[in-house]
């Protein structure tokens, strides 16, 4: 791996990995912490702009807004922390557990059969603001067929203001994941 000016961007949908110098994440939609990077204190903050963000791509792009859902926002920082305590970066849990059969853990799965997806990604310095992971995300088509999905209804959002030991050592950076969901009936 490379890092350019000490900063990086890592996602993951299958295997997929964008490492590089800080570009400009272009506009923050109006979305208020866009730009921020994120720290213990400002976590909801920067869980807030990341929604925005998706939500203004996601208009851009002529689709439904989506609804904040409680279940799948703890999974979505479940993942996070996860992969930071447990110093892996993956979708899948060292466990074996998938985003899936976490999701299908919870109230969000009851009585309903189910479609879900996960992006994650994590940065360190600029690479980790909420305008540089979404825009990360964009940039990767894999990332970006999951985040504007039509079919998805529901979100949660999970940040953590730290990355797995492997990947940057002592650098400061964040750890992203976005849960999407729909329930079928």
């Amino acid at each position: 791996m490379t890092h350019s000016r000490r900063t990086a961007v890592l996602l993951t949908t299958a295997a997929l990995m964008l490492i590089g110098p800080a570009t400009d994440a272009g506009a923050s939609g109006g979305c208020r912490g866009a730009n921020v990077r994120p720290t213990a204190q400002n976590l909801n903050l920067v869980r807030s702009a990341t929604l925005c963000l998706i939500e203004a791509a996601r208009a851009d792009a002529h689709m439904r807004a989506l609804r904040s859902n409680h279940a799948l926002q703890g999974v979505a920082g479940s993942q996070v922390a996860g992969m930071v305590h447990l110093d892996y970066f993956s979708d899948v849990r060292p466990s074996g557990q998938t985003p899936g059969a976490l999701i299908h853990a919870t109230s969000y799965a009851a009585r309903a059969n189910l479609i879900t997806g996960e992006d994650i990604g994590l940065g360190t310095g600029s690479e980790a603001t909420p305008a540089q992971m979404v825009n990360s995300w964009l940039r990767s088509a894999a990332h970006r067929q999951i985040m504007l999905d039509p079919l998805f209804r529901d979100i949660g959002v999970g940040v953590i203001a730290a990355v797995p030991s492997f990947f940057a050592g002592r650098q400061r950076g964040a750890t992203y994941a976005i849960e999407l969901g729909t329930r079928l009936r």
